[in-house]
């Protein structure tokens, strides 16, 4: 996951003011960008999200007062500076009343202008810093379920703090079940969009002949059993987000459709020869190598581009392992509210050791398994399913070693208490430590497997 550069975007008609304002953007570190009418900024806008704006108060078509109120409808967050003449003071206090950062008039000196635009990126700067620690204040470290305090999974957060307000188009990485609908959901609902339209879209689910109608919507008549005019996904949408999840599996014919929409800004639903407009922010997300699959040719470049404007990186619970006893924890009060489920320091273990392929819905689907089908006061070893915990490879010489399912890992644990039981001479408060688990729940294990009364019989055989 790369860092994201500031965007500063100037809005002149002289050429020269807008590179000179370039050079001492780019000096600052900005990401900059020009537009010589207030018309080609509010183009540029619709699908870019600058976070710093400087704009010329004397434009033609539009003044630059009129530019900063349709600015600040679309970027409420983005900060705006207004450049005058000396004769327009009191358009400049206007300015500042309508929500400007500053201004600063022309002629202006070079460090002038450095300062003022470094103050201005300090304050997007703070204003980001200060949404993320009030998001992990808020909501216990747990922005809409991106539960952790490991550093990359801060970074991620980081990130949602930072383009919740945009309309830059996102490409979120990572692993199946890293939770990169969470990371989509978060960046949606967290920031001015949040009253809009959120359309989810499975691209790797949707069956092949019908992705087109499902996306784009299609008029009566156009196949058997259009018996209505039905509107698509992306119509759906309008106004807020679409999610597209797994792009990676959209046929290469679709690919080429759907980069004319994000191009053109309209669809043209299935038998119409009418183009209906769409304004969608585009939020994508991936567990393939998209740039691996554009090389290879399996997936269009031109589109990888459009859609990689930002790059977030979800990384796998293998590497954040950290963050399991606080996910662990979240579930539980999820999927039991209130109950105060205790977790055994043995199950804990077995959940640090696993490697997770499945990563945090895995671990989810494990946790809600273990309360439908234990005891409903604690999860212990015996609640977890086969893969976590295998103490098949701790059995002694010559002990029968089942192979998977659930009677299996009831066999492998009664195998496991009765070694150790036997090892420690019959000590039940030793044997519940080393197993990890209460004297309670030591005593319900002996009794469900028959082990005190085996163990007596060997007793009585030597």
């Amino acid at each position: 996951m790369h860092d994201l550069k500031l965007q500063f975007l100037i809005v002149d008609d002289q050429v020269t003011i807008r590179k000179l304002c370039t050079t001492i953007g780019a000096s600052l570190g900005f990401e900059c960008a020009e537009a010589e009418s207030a018309e080609a900024a509010l183009a540029h806008i619709q699908n870019n999200s600058p976070e710093i704006i400087l704009a010329d108060l004397r434009m033609d078509n539009m003044t630059g007062l009129e530019f900063l109120e349709k600015v600040k409808k679309v970027l409420p967050r983005t900060e705006v500076a207004i450049m005058t003449g000396y004769g327009s003071i009191e358009s400049a206090v206007t300015a500042m009343k309508l929500g400007a950062y500053d201004y600063i008039t022309k002629p202006f000196r070079v460090e002038e202008l450095k300062l003022v635009l470094a103050r201005m990126a300090e304050k997007v700067r703070l204003v980001a810093e200060n949404e993320f620690l009030q998001a992990r204040l808020d909501s216990d470290i747990a922005l809409h379920g991106i539960v952790g305090s490991s550093p990359n999974i801060q970074d991620v957060l980081r990130m949602v703090a930072r383009l919740k307000d945009t309309r830059t188009p996102v490409l979120i990485s990572g692993e199946s079940g890293t939770g990169k609908e969470l990371v989509a959901r978060a960046i949606h609902f967290h920031g001015s969009f949040a009253k809009r339209p959120f359309v989810a879209v499975d691209c790797g689910s949707l069956v092949p002949t019908l992705i087109e109608s499902e996306l784009f919507g299609y008029e009566k008549g156009a196949f058997t059993g259009a018996l209505r005019s039905k509107e698509g996904l992306f119509q759906a949408a309008n106004g807020g987000t679409i999610f597209l999840d797994e792009i990676g599996e959209l046929p290469p014919e679709m690919q080429a459709k759907l980069l004319r929409v994000l191009q053109e800004k309209e669809v043209r639903p299935v038998g119409s020869n009418q183009r209906v407009p769409v304004d969608v922010r585009v939020i994508a997300a991936t567990n393939r190598d998209l740039e691996a699959a554009y090389r290879q040719g399996t997936f269009r470049k031109d589109l990888y581009f459009r859609l990689n404007v930002v790059t977030v990186h979800l990384p796998a619970l293998r590497e954040r392992k950290s963050d399991i006893p606080a996910l662990v924890h979240w579930f539980l009060e999820r999927h039991a509210p209130g109950r105060r489920v205790q977790i055994t320091p043995a199950a804990m273990r077995c959940f640090m050791d696993y490697e997770w392929p499945g990563n945090v819905r895995e671990l989810q689907n494990c946790i809600e398994r273990a309360l439908a089908l234990g005891n409903q006061s604690q999860i212990d070893l015996a609640d977890l399913p086969a893969p976590l915990y295998t103490p098949a490879a701790e059995a002694a010489p010559g002990e029968a070693v089942p192979g998977n399912g659930a009677t299996d890992l009831e066999e492998l644990e009664r195998v496991t208490i009765r070694r150790v039981f036997e090892q420690v001479g019959g000590d039940k408060t030793l044997a519940g430590k080393m197993l990890g688990i209460s004297r309670a729940t030591l005593y319900r294990k002996l009794k469900r497997y028959n082990i005190l009364r085996s163990a007596m019989e060997a007793g009585a055989g030597n």
